[in-house]
């Protein structure tokens, strides 16, 4: 993929703080509904899970990462802060999750929004039904970075844009389907 298809056209120019992954898993998928985290404003939110051999997907975000710092300029004093001084959103899951075996050998960014993604199939059908995108299933997602600097913490967070599922996956967080819970009959003298 060349760099060009990286970047995301806006009419008649093209936005390098915008990315659209490979294919990612979901994590901590609040996709359907705004929550509120820790009092704050509810917004929708996800983790996406992004194994370290998609190297086009890092690469992108990172270059995606860059193009934020510097369209941020203006919110850090007007000059390029060092990046090691920011908190940055692509985190290595085998440093921060070490004891969640689905962050194992990925990336991770969490993103979240304010308003609700589209979230459609791989023909780009809408999908209406809520219980179709779970945390665990794998899909594609657009993203964009940009700069905050707020009481204190400077760096580039990630906005959620639009997800577009791939394939089902093995939930994540221990959720089993009720077919899988009542695959057995039950057994008659149970309750006797």
């Amino acid at each position: 993929m060349s760099n060009a298809a990286n970047r995301v056209n806006t009419g008649s120019r093209v936005n390098p703080t915008k990315v659209v992954t490979g294919v990612v898993r979901l994590s901590y998928a609040n996709v359907h509904e705004p929550k509120s985290i820790n009092g704050g404003t509810p917004k929708y939110s996800v983790s996406l899970i992004i194994p370290k051999s998609d190297n086009k997907t890092i690469s992108a975000i990172q270059k995606a990462i860059d193009a934020a710092i510097e369209e941020g300029r203006g919110k850090f004093g007007g000059k390029i802060p060092n990046k090691a001084a920011l908190k940055l959103p692509l985190r290595d899951g085998d440093i921060d999750r070490p004891d969640d075996a689905a962050y194992t050998n990925c990336y991770f960014v969490n993103a979240n929004s304010s308003t609700a993604p589209e979230i459609v199939d791989k023909s780009l059908n809408p999908i209406l039904n809520r219980s179709e995108v779970y945390s665990g299933v794998y899909a594609r997602v657009s993203v964009n970075f940009y700069a905050f600097n707020s009481n204190g913490n400077r760096g580039i967070a990630c906005g959620l844009g639009n997800i577009q599922k791939i394939r089902d996956g093995e939930p994540l967080g221990g959720k089993t389907s009720a077919a899988d819970d009542f695959a057995t009959d039950p057994d008659e003298d149970f309750l006797s």
